[in-house]
Parts: C-alpha cells; structure tokens; sequence
C-alpha cells in the first residue's frame, strides 16, 4: 500500500483546528468544521468553494444527509444548522449544551445531534426535535446500515445503542469506565457482512469491535497512542485511524495494522474516507487538511497452473487455474510479498517469512502445510522461492538464502534489478533469468556464484521469459515494445509495438503471445500477428490456455488456435499446422489441415490427422488422394470397394456429374436414387430453377421443401394440386400448404385443407382470422368446446368497433365474466362522463345482474359479489332518479309534474348525505328541491335547501335566480304544507319532509317504500317471516282480520300475526 499526496491545504480563513470533515455523497465536495466556519472545498484539486458563516462559535462536527439533498454543521454555540447542497442555510435549532457530534440516518434521513447533556432527534417531516437526557458528555455517535439504531460514544467510557425513539436497547460498559473515554465509533458499512459491526476507540489506547447486541467480537486491540477518529472504507474492507501519533494508519476491518498512510506535524483529530474510492482526507490539530490517494499494489505469485496473490491484505489465496479450486491461507499480519514455484509455497510478513510445502505431490492437490518459518525481518523488492531456497532481491543485490535462513550465496549486480523468474532446473540448482534496467539480462543458477550474461540491450527491461527449448528470449522493454532474440546468436529475430507483458507457449517452441493497449496478441513463426481484444496482462501461455491477470483477478482464457494454424496452412507449412493443431481447434480446422495437406501431397500429415479421427483404412485414404488428384471414377471405385458409397455419391454430386451418379448408382438402393435426385434438385435451386428444383424435390419425396418453393413464388394452382394429393396423415406438409393459402388470401382453399386434415382448431382460428363469424358461429354449435376461441376475439373486435353492449354479451357468452364486467364498468363510467344518466343506470342494473350471476356459480365469492350487487342496484336507482333532475335542471321544458320532481329530488337528498356518486350534482339536485318545495308549499324545505346551497360553489348561469329565490322565499311562512307530509305506515308516525335518518321513519327507522314512477311513499311494508311460518300461511294470516274484541280462543291467532310483524 502507498500513500499519494493529493492536495494538502492549509486553513487561512482562521488560525484554527479541522475538527471534522464530510464528504457529499457523490465525493465532489468536502465539508469542513474550521474554527466558526463551515468550509465547502472541491475534492478534484482541493479549491476552496465557499466558507459558511453561521456560527458565532467554534464549530466542531459536520454531517452530510446519504440522499445529498442537505448536511449539518454543530458548533460550541449551542446550535445545529441545516444548510442545502446549494450552500444555503434553512434551519438553526439548538441545545442548552456546545454540540459535540452530528450523524444522519442513512435511510430516513432523521438529524441525530448530540450535546454535553443530551441528543436530539430531527427529521424534516417534523417541526420540533425531540430531545433526549443523558448521563454523560457524548463525545461520538453513529448510525447503523438500515437506520434503526444510532450508538453514543460517551465520556464515561459507556457505548448506548438507541432506537429511533431515543429509547436505550443496548448498554456497553468498556473496561476503564471514565478514565478511557470513547472518542471514535464507526459502524461496518459491509454489506456482505451478517451482523452490524461496531468499531470502538477509546482513550486508553484500544479498539474494539462489538455486534449490535452487545458481544465483543475478539479481543481488544492495543494502541500506542489516543486515537481520535475511526473511519471505514465505502465497502467495510478497511479502516482508516487517526490521533495523537500525528499521523493516519491504515488497518485491516478486524484491526490488523497495515501501513502509514500520511504523516503530519499535529495531532490528526478528524479522518474520512471518500465515498466509492481509495481516498482518503485527514484534518489535524494545526489546520492542514490533506487529501491522499491509496494505491494497492498486487502481490502476487505465478507457477504454471497455479497462483498465488493477497487478499484482503493479511490472507493469500491459491488458485488452481484449470480446476478452479481456491485454498484461503490466513496469515492475520501484512502480506508483503508471495512467491510460489512448484509444491514451494513462500510468504513474507513483517516481522517472518513462512514457507509452505503442498502434503502430496499429486498435480491437483491444494492443500499446504507449513515447512519451515524464517524469524527474521527481511527488506527486499523481490521474493523467489525454489525448491531448496529462497531468493531476496535488494536494488542491485541479490541474496540466495536456505530454508533456515543460512545465507549461501550473493550476487551483487551492476544495475537496478528488475525482473526476477525461475525457469526451473534440478532442486538445489534451479536456474534464475534476471533483467536489469540498464537492459542487460542475465542467467544465474543458485548454486553457481556467478551470473552469466545472455544479452545486453539499450532499454531497462520490463518483462521477460524464455522458450521451453532456451533457444529464445522475448524481451518487453520501458517503450512497450516486445522484442525477440536467438539466445545463441544474439540476433534480433523481431520486434512487436504496444505490449505490456510477454509469454512464450510452453507446448510450442514457435508460438508467444503478449498483451498491450487492451489486445491479445498472438504470434506464431514470424508470421503477423493475431488479435483479439483482452483486458489485463498475459502472464503465462499453455497449450490453449492463456494466464491472464486483470486488476486482482486472474483467468484462464481458453484461446482457439485456429488462426495461427491456417497461417502455416497458407505456406504450405503442413508439419507445423499440425503442432498448432495438436493445441486446441475445431472439427472443421482438423477437416481443412487434412484437406490442405492432401491437395499440397503431404500425405503423412494428412494420415496423421486421419488417424487421430480414428480412421486407418489405407484404401479409403488412396481413394481421398485419387479425388483430389482428378481420378474420379477410380476413386469412386475405392470407395464402393470400402462401403463407402455415400462418398462416391456426393463427390459426384459435388461436382454436379448427375450422370455419372446416376450410372454409378445402376439400380441401387431407391433410398440413394431419391437422395441423388435431392442434391440435383438442391443443384437447380441454386441454379435459379426454382420450377426444376420444386419438380425435383415432389419426385425425391422432399414434399417440404417444394411447398417452401412453391409457395415463395406463388404458384397456387401447383400448390392446390400437391395439396390435394397430399394423405391426411402428411399434416406437416398439409399444414404449410394451409399457411401459404392464408397468406395469399386464398382462405377457401386453406379451409379444405383443415378440413381434411381434421384440424378444428385450425380452421376455427382460420376464420376468426378473416372475420367470417358466422361460419365460425356455426362451428361453436356443433363444437362448444371452442367457444373460447371464438367469442373472445370477437368481442375484442366488437370493442375495437365501438359497438360495446355486444362486446360485453360477447364475453359473457364465452364465460370471461371479469372482461363482462370490465366492459360494462367502462360503458358506465362513459355514460357518467357523457351524462347519459339513464344509460349508466341501466349499465348499473346490468352489472349487478352481473354479480349475481358470478355469485350463483362461484360460491368462493358470493359474500364479495352479493354486496357489490346490492351496491350497484344502489348506484343504478341514483342515476335513474338523477336523469329527471338533469334534464330539469338542464332543458327549458320539463315532463315531470312538480310533486314527482319534488319527490325525486327529496329522495336523492336523502341519499347523497354519506356519499356523492361520480356525475351527480348536489347543486342540482338541492337547487330542484328548492324550486318545487317554493312551487308546492314547503317553504321550510325550500329555505333548508336554499342555506345548504350557500355553501356550495354556484354555477353562474343559476347565481341571479338562486338569490332572488332566496330572498322571495324568505317572505313565506316558515312551514311545509300538510298535504306533502309523508306518513310512515308502519307506526302512523308523521315525518318531516327532510329528517336525519334519510329515507326511513325517525320513530320506528322502517325504510319507506316508493313508487318507481312518482317516488311517492306506498303504503307498503316490508316483513319477514319466520322460519315456521309457511309462506301459506303468511297469506292467510294476512287475510285475517282480527276484532277489537277478541276471545281466548284467537289469543293464539294473534301471537301469530304478531310474529310476521316487520
């Protein structure tokens, strides 16, 4: 890990101390508490955007809100302030003590602010905040991921863990009490991790990670200085840690110290890291602020099949490249470097270097062991492990040491050591290849004190590797540039632009490939190069496969080797093509090199390809040759010798010699006459015969591909002919000739074939299809199992033709009831909007018709559909009702005579006083009410309904005539005529014309029944009988009248009539 300098400021707005620091969600600003001001700075290049003033006292916490909409600012005045993402200031509250901490809720936003004596919950739903009492100074606080709990660090030692009603859940008393007080809390912002981890710092010099209930998790780990501020990483791997040591530190998430992340004059009080990124911003006591970037190198390891590299910082993880398999090995120190080679396995920690050494020697084997541990402190650039040794490179040194840390041998070397790698040998003799960056490039063996020289170039070396046959040496260089070399002669065989990293194939002598500016390269002989795209850098080449490291990750990338093969084919270079192939391609490259190799008379390569396809027949073999030397008739011959006389047939028909196939073919097998016909029917198709070729195919048997032909031209007499010569059993063929004739509109000819066929379905969809309804009517008749099909379209296009009322009894017929319904909703809702009254309440009957009839057949919902009909038998007699009021109130003349007028509109009254139906106009309704009350005598109705109307908004075109009606009406008694007074026949109670229980008797609260015509109350009443009262006899008691003066024996008749009462 190294720390780069971004940016380091200097505070000069106020000779002051960074308290805390904030960054916006998106990490384009930094908020910063400096002195009494806020301080806005841009992340980019640390210019200062704006100081906010607001405070009259030194601040000393800032928040920012997740959603970035707003943050906060707490200062030693007592007060919060909440300011915009736009840098303006929109709330002040305060406490009774300086504030010492501010946190948002990550999810609802609510503004947790702490004090000496209390916090205080906020959120901008609310106006006040709610404040909670303490019993000591908080000094932190923080919020966990799904914002359900906010935890105080507090001055006492204590951790509180509230909910977000300030109530405690969980109480954390830390060894130490008052005389370590918790500076520092953070929470793991990991999603990947099952519990809420709380990380704890305190003043005596400890950090400490807790679950949210409470258990500590591990043990305390010891500081050597007070730390001040805790910070984790966006993705919870790592934490950032900041205090009296006047420097920031980075430490894995379970508290393992990995490195110094920047050093400074004064205490660091305040650490945060930019969201989503590897910065990093430290604010000290001084007033500096500064601004790193963390870059982390990769440590890694490679041999073979098998890699090694660091993760998480403190772990190495060993990967088997063709297996896939993963071994994770927990070191829980730094991992500084790893180097791996063969069943060696070494890592270098801090203070050790451990050597690992697979249990068994099988190839697949993943699991490691340790074998010996060196206890030594060691500085190198380089690690190298063997079989018996490791190498350390220092700079310009190395130093060969034994496995118990005996230094053996050294080499002190004349320049910069670059690049290090085994390239194998004997144990205890390995041999070394060295680059410099003076470009020299060495080879040394372990047991031998003196380096040799294999070549010196002008540029520093970047990469190298070697050739399985230590012929060649490939060479990337400081210019990005791979170069080639003969090791023997030192000649410059070529060189490659834009390469990164280079690898030899180390199943092929000839073949190397390398990586550079997002491309693969791969380079066989010296032919040009092939490219593909690839992210990351080559690493190692064998057989197909291609090592490839991108960032952290590495892959095997399986590469076909088809292009650098058809290279060689090209030269005729057919000894080599085969090398390449033996390496991974394809069917048909195995096809083209025997091919190739067979028309250039190489027959060795082309029996070496034959036989690893398993075919060994030396005649079959001569006879290939003799058709590609033009010998086709004796190759022919060959070929009916060995049974294979499919060969023969399509050489021939290959070559288009229909004759001679047909001679060849004499009176053969009718199979491989029809199949000859085929391939010359296939010829003429192609020949642009399509009439020869259709004619071809029906005397081959290919009836399929006729009709495709046919059909493409549009031939249809040629087609009705086929098809009717077609057996029904032939329902593929039959089929495709009925989609042809649909597609040309010949729908009769399309309904003969289904019918010969049998094909219902098809033929009712057939003429859905074409819209012959009746036809397909008629079809439902005698098979109602495909009603469905039909009567479902045909309501969709009834619909689509505005003819409705057809749709919905289309629907119905087809058993879609909810479409029935969906249909009749839609039709009332327009009837509302159209203020066709009369029509939305016959399309209210209907649907409560509707509800009935799914009620009678779904006993599931009969309880649903029985109040909804009851509902819409409601809805229906409203906009029956409002239909007269509308055009009363709407048309210059009226029909109605004025006391049914009257009776309506009392009775519509009644009914709007919980609920007002969609359309419905309660200013219509009581402005009629008020003309035919005046009109008829009730004038107390009349002025009830003309105050109702004052709070109501009145159309304009009724404003002059409701006010002087209402002033006219004002000179009347205030009494309603006798003769309107309606009458309750139940209990003979008069009831005012408008009571409170609406259309029910005010004594008895029996409903009045009216007359459909006039609204007029009947004299009528509604009663149920009891369950032993037959409907018989109801009638006869009914009947019965009883005197005034009534014996004992009809004592029992009138306890009768008493129990069919309402």
């Amino acid at each position: 890990m190294r720390a780069v300098p971004t940016w380091i400021d200097k505070c000069v707005v106020c000779v002051c101390s960074i308290y805390d620091l904030a960054f916006r969600p998106d990490g384009s600003q930094l908020i910063v508490a400096a002195g009494n001001r806020v301080l806005v700075y841009d992340t980019a290049d640390g210019t200062l955007i704006q100081p906010l003033k607001g405070h009259k006292d030194t601040v000393y916490c800032v928040a920012y809100a997740k959603d970035g909409k707003r943050f906060a600012s707490g200062s030693a005045d007592k007060s919060i302030i909440i300011w915009t993402s736009k840098l303006e200031g929109i709330l002040k509250y305060t406490h009774n003590d300086s504030i010492q901490c501010v946190a948002y809720n990550p999810v609802t936003h609510q503004l947790a602010s702490c004090s000496s004596g209390d916090f205080g919950l906020w959120s901008p739903e609310q106006k006040s905040v709610s404040k909670h009492k303490v019993s000591s100074k908080i000094t932190c606080c923080g919020w966990t991921n799904d914002g359900q709990y906010l935890a105080l660090g507090m001055m006492n030692g204590v951790v509180s863990v509230r909910n977000k009603n300030g109530e405690e859940k969980v109480k954390i008393e830390r060894p130490g009490g008052s005389s370590s007080p918790i500076w520092s809390i953070a929470w793991n912002p990991s999603k990947d991790e099952h519990n809420d981890i709380l990380a704890v710092a305190d003043w005596g010099q400890r950090l400490s990670f807790y679950q949210l209930s409470g258990k500590q998790i591990g043990k305390d780990r010891q500081l050597s200085f007070d730390p001040c501020c805790v910070s984790f990483f966006s993705k919870g791997e790592y934490i950032v840690m900041g205090g009296s040591d006047k420097q920031a530190s980075l430490y894995t998430r379970d508290g393992v110290r990995l490195g110094t992340i920047g050093e400074q004059s004064s205490w660091v009080w305040t650490c945060r890291v930019k969201p989503d990124s590897n910065y990093v911003v430290l604010g000290c006591q001084d007033g500096t602020i500064a601004f790193f970037q963390l870059i982390f190198s990769t440590v890694h390891g490679l041999y073979k099949d098998r890699y090694a590299y660091r993760d998480s910082m403190t772990d190495v993880i060993v990967q088997h490249l063709i297996t896939e398999q993963k071994v994770r090995i927990k070191c829980r120190e730094l991992v500084k470097k790893i180097a791996i080679y063969r069943s060696r396995l070494a890592i270098q920690l801090p203070e050790k270097i451990l050597i690992y050494e697979l249990l068994s020697d099988d190839s697949s084997d993943m699991h490691y062991r340790v074998k010996e541990k060196i206890c030594k402190r060691f500085e190198c650039n380089l690690l190298v492990v063997c079989s018996q040794h490791i190498i350390l490179c220092q700079e310009k040194r190395l130093q060969c040491l034994s496995f118990t840390a005996v230094r053996e041998k050294e080499w002190l070397m004349e320049s910069l050591i670059r690049y290090i790698k085994v390239i194998g040998g004997p144990p205890g003799r390995e041999g070394l290849l060295v680059g410099l960056k003076n470009g020299a490039i060495l080879k040394i063996f372990v047991d031998n004190p003196f380096a040799i020289t294999l070549l010196k170039q002008n540029t520093s070396v970047r990469c190298l590797d070697m050739s399985t046959s230590r012929s060649k040496l490939a060479v990337v260089d400081e210019h990005n540039t791979c170069l080639v070399y003969d090791i023997h002669t030192k000649e410059l065989l070529f060189q490659e632009p834009n390469a990164n990293s280079v690898a030899w194939n180390t199943q092929c002598e000839d073949m190397l490939c390398f990586s550079g500016s997002g491309y693969l390269n791969i380079k066989a002989s010296n032919f040009p190069v092939h490219q593909q795209k690839l992210q990351g850098f080559v690493v190692g080449y064998n057989g197909s496969k291609i090592f490839c490291l991108h960032v952290y990750s590495m892959a095997a990338v399986e590469v076909p080797q088809s292009a650098p093969m058809y290279q060689y084919l090209e030269r005729r270079m057919f000894q080599e093509a085969y090398q390449i192939a033996c390496l991974g391609v394809t069917d048909n490259d195995w096809r083209d090199l025997a091919t190739e190799a067979l028309e250039g008379l190489d027959f060795h390569t082309a029996k070496k390809e034959r036989k690893k396809r398993g075919e060994s027949n030396n005649q079959l073999f001569l006879a290939d040759v003799y058709a590609y030397q033009g010998k086709f008739h004796e190759a022919a011959k060959l070929y009916r010798k060995t049974g294979h006389d499919s060969r023969a047939l399509s050489m021939y028909t290959d070559l288009r010699m229909f004759e001679y196939a047909k001679d060849f073919l004499g009176s053969a097998d009718p199979k491989d006459t029809k199949l000859l016909m085929k391939k010359q029917a296939d010829w003429a198709k192609n020949s642009k015969e399509p009439r020869a070729a259709a004619d071809m195919y029906l005397t081959a048997g290919e009836h399929m591909k006729a009709i495709e032909i046919i059909g493409e031209h549009g031939w249809m007499d040629m087609l009705i002919d086929l098809a009717r010569k077609l057996d029904k059993a032939e329902r593929e063929p039959l089929s495709r000739c009925a989609v042809f004739f649909k597609k040309f509109n010949h729908h009769g000819y399309a309904a003969e074939i289904y019918n010969k066929m049998g094909d219902l379905k098809a033929l009712v969809l057939l003429h859905v299809d074409t819209r012959h309804w009746d036809e397909a009517f008629s079809l439902v008749e005698k098979h109602s199992q495909f009603r469905d099909d039909v009567y479902v379209p045909y309501a969709q296009w009834l619909a689509e033709h505005d003819r409705f009322e057809e749709a919905q009894r289309a629907f119905h017929k087809a058993g879609r009831q909810a479409e029935a319904v969906r249909v009749l909703e839609q039709l009332t809702h327009n009837a509302v909007v159209e203020s066709r009254f009369n029509d939305a309440s016959y399309y209210y009957w209907m649907l409560s018709m509707q509800c009935l009839d799914i009620a009678r057949d779904n006993s599931e919902k009969k309880e649903e559909m029985l109040k909804k009909f009851h509902s819409f038998q409601h809805l229906a007699e409203l906009y029956h009702v409002y239909h007269s009021v509308h055009r009363y109130m709407s048309e210059p003349f009226s029909s109605n005579m004025p006391e049914i007028l009257f009776n309506i509109s009392r009775f519509l009254f009644h009914n709007l006083t919980r609920y007002i139906p969609m359309g419905i106009s309660k200013v219509d309704t009581l402005y009629a009410l008020a003309k035919q009350s005046k009109l008829l005598g009730a004038y107390k109705v009349a002025r009830h309904a003309f105050e109702k109307l004052q709070g109501l908004k009145i159309p304009s075109r009724y404003q002059d005539s409701m006010e002087l009606s209402c002033l006219t009406v004002r000179s009347k008694p205030y009494r309603d005529s006798e003769d309107l007074i309606p009458m309750c026949y139940r209990c003979s109670t008069n009831n005012p014309l408008l009571n409170n229980q609406g259309n029910s008797c005010i004594n008895c609260r029996q409903p009045f029944i009216y007359s459909a015509s006039s609204y007029e109350v009947l004299p009528l009443v509604e009663f149920y009988l009891e369950d032993d009262i037959s409907d018989e006899e109801a009638v006869s008691l009914i009947d019965l009248e009883v005197n005034a003066s009534v014996n004992a024996s009809s004592a029992q008749s009138s306890d009768r009539i008493s129990r069919i009462s309402c």
